[in-house]
């Protein structure tokens, strides 16, 4: 298949392969738009089935970070990068400096941070070849504990700010921070999902959790009280709210025909198996949180350790994503149009006609 009449292609600026035989890498790099300014995204490594499903993430992982960072108004384009591989038997140090290598070979158009599958220390190891990464270095962070530059606790505080506003629009609850027995199920516990998790429980809310990983999965039902749940019920347990937290494309035809929560709210990139399930949910009456949207506490975090800024500053950068999933809640119920569509449309104005930022 051409990658120009990919279906998941949306005129991407460049995109990138590589294989390192004396190491296993093979890896891929997308960018899909600088308009706003270098691209940045986090470097996923995954098993994938084959290389189509690594193009296929690849490229709607880079383009979601376009839409991400625009909603977030932060001068960064989109990218994205993986590396086909478990990363729990593939991983290697010699592994991460080839891949260092192939992201210095373009030159900073594309910056990459942590993401699944990956760490800050692999980050730093892919660093000692390249100058184009980021969330590496330490820093007193927004919540007063130091930041090693791992943006998972921003992401998950983000998304945590993002369901009491979908709470307190879809429930009618006055008070936003009133969670206390809301039932939340929690699809992946890992870095960001257990992070999630500790916020909810925190406010008393009542947690289902469920994970591929069993270690994971036992951690925050003995230190969380969380309820465990099996694979096929995790998304359709009768909650208040589901959080998709792990892999992508959940949402589908199937899954959203047994879908028993009024909200979806989750820190999982892509969401939507494919775009018209946002219209699926909303003529379903589910409020949807765009995940672009409500996982953007990372990439927020990452930009003001490249830029400079206060925890206080990053703190209200962070709170500012309830107010911008508000904000398109309202007027998806003035327009009478999805959620997702909503923000798509205030993502694509501030970037599409915004002036094209030179350099990195």
């Amino acid at each position: 298949m051409s990658v120009f009449t990919h279906p998941e292609f949306d005129n991407h600026e460049h995109l990138s392969f590589h294989c390192d035989p004396e190491t296993g890498l093979r890896a891929i790099i997308a960018v899909h738009n600088t308009s706003r300014g270098p691209a940045l995204g986090g470097c996923r490594m995954f098993p994938y089935g084959n290389d189509e499903e690594a193009l296929r993430d690849v490229l709607r992982l880079s383009k979601g970070m376009t839409y991400k960072s625009a909603l977030a108004n932060l001068d960064l384009g989109g990218g994205k990068s993986v590396i086909i591989g478990d990363p729990r038997q593939h991983k290697s140090e010699a592994l991460l400096e080839a891949m260092g290598r192939f992201l210095e070979s373009l030159g900073g158009l594309y910056i990459a941070a942590e993401d699944s599958g990956t760490s800050v220390a692999d980050l730093q190891v892919m660093g000692r070849h390249t100058r184009h990464v980021a969330g590496v270095s330490s820093r007193p962070g927004f919540d007063g504990r130091p930041s090693t530059g791992d943006p998972s606790p921003a992401t998950a505080y983000g998304t945590f700010v993002g369901i009491q506003a979908a709470v307190r629009h879809k429930l009618g609850r006055s008070d936003v921070n009133d969670l206390e027995g809301l039932k939340v199920a929690i699809q992946g516990v890992g870095n960001v999902g257990y992070r999630l998790a500790w916020h909810l429980s925190e406010a008393g809310a009542e947690i289902s959790v469920y994970d591929i990983h069993q270690d994971q999965m036992e951690r925050a039902v003995s230190e969380l009280g969380a309820r465990p749940a099996d694979a096929e019920e995790i998304l359709f347990l009768p909650v208040d709210v589901v959080a998709p937290c792990a892999m992508g494309a959940v949402l589908n035809d199937a899954s959203i025909a047994k879908l028993q929560a009024p909200i979806i709210a989750g820190a999982a990139n892509n969401q939507l198996a494919r775009p018209e399930h946002d219209s699926a949910l909303w003529q379903q009456g589910i409020l949807y949180a765009p995940d672009f949207v409500i996982n953007a506490g990372g990439i927020i975090d990452i930009h003001y350790e490249r830029t400079g800024g206060s925890p206080d500053q990053v703190r209200r950068h962070l709170d500012g994503i309830g107010e911008t999933l508000a904000e398109i809640f309202r007027r998806s119920e003035r327009d009478s149009r999805p959620t997702g569509e909503i923000a798509n449309r205030l993502a694509e104005e501030r970037f599409q006609h915004y002036p094209r930022v030179d350099g990195v």
